[in-house]
């Protein structure tokens, strides 16, 4: 429906994933933040989620990029098992090849701006462009010592119809993550909304992404990600419409500059693509 993500986004490596429902923590204050957290992730896991278009599966974490640094990731993921025939317009996501182009900067310690190309490639459609967003994003700056990063993605962007039969739609996404020790949590309590297409009578539609993952090395984490569209905000959709997708991910910080990011995701309602792998590769330039 919105295909900026699957997620949920945005992102990288740098901007950690999604869910899970176990950690650890030795101070007070993490266990009860991240007991909270875990009784949110299984109220939402209960639910599965509404429509979405896997074009930037991906968590975001609080950082943005630094002040003057520019960072360019390429999203790829690859649908194994997707709807076989068009609805609403739309192309088949089955053996559906997505490839996205993400460039984003750094303006200060607190506001970044990021740019997406989504384009898509099937057989029998050959390759095509999807459409472009852009998404300012300001965070707590690091200075402030919160106990917990906190920062807000706003984004905005057009799609085309065979894609997406909502064309130009905008994204509120809060996001609220913590390192612990070897864990890592990131929750993202997205807000989606319609302006041209089919859902632009519809409220804003709440798409919560989470991620935990453990760090195995200092270079190797392992964590599982978790994406969902539950409905409006003002009644959630039955349960068969919605969508509901978890991947186990593997992250490696092989180097300040470079991140990757790898998953198989299932997903486990009937309105969810069933499997599809993911990858991100991103690096970062000093201008």
């Amino acid at each position: 429906m919105y295909p900026a993500r699957f997620v949920a986004t945005s992102k990288g490596i740098h901007r950690k994933l999604v869910d899970g429902c176990l950690w650890g923590s030795g101070m007070k204050w993490g266990w009860g933040w991240a007991a909270a957290s875990v009784t949110v992730f299984c109220i939402m896991t209960v639910r599965p989620t509404e429509a979405q278009d896997n074009y930037e599966i991906q968590v975001y974490g609080a950082d943005t990029v630094e002040p003057k640094h520019t960072m360019v990731e390429l999203h790829n993921n690859f649908t194994f098992e997707g709807s076989k025939s068009s609805q609403d317009g739309m192309f088949p996501t089955n053996h559906q090849w997505h490839e996205t182009i993400e460039i984003t900067h750094g303006f200060n310690d607190w506001f970044e701006v990021g740019f997406y190309i989504f384009t898509a490639a099937q057989n029998g459609h050959g390759w095509d462009w999807v459409g472009d967003h852009i998404r300012p994003r300001v965070r707590v700056p690091k200075k402030w010592n919160w106990p917990v990063g906190v920062s807000i993605s706003q984004e905005f962007g057009y799609q085309r119809a065979q894609f997406s039969p909502d064309t130009w739609t905008y994204e509120l996404r809060p996001i609220v993550d913590k390192q612990m020790g070897r864990w890592y949590l990131s929750f993202n309590p997205t807000f989606d909304k319609s302006f041209h297409g089919p859902s632009q009578n519809q409220d804003f539609v709440f798409s919560p992404n989470l991620k935990v993952s453990y760090d195995i090395t200092k270079k190797i984490a392992g964590g599982v990600e978790y994406y969902g569209s539950l409905g409006p905000v003002t009644g959630f959709d039955p349960v068969a419409q919605q969508q509901q997708q978890i991947i186990p991910t593997i992250d490696l910080n092989l180097s300040e500059k470079w991140e990757f990011n790898f998953g198989v995701g299932v997903g486990v309602t009937k309105a969810t693509d069933h499997l599809l792998a993911k990858m991100i590769l991103g690096y970062r330039f000093d201008f």
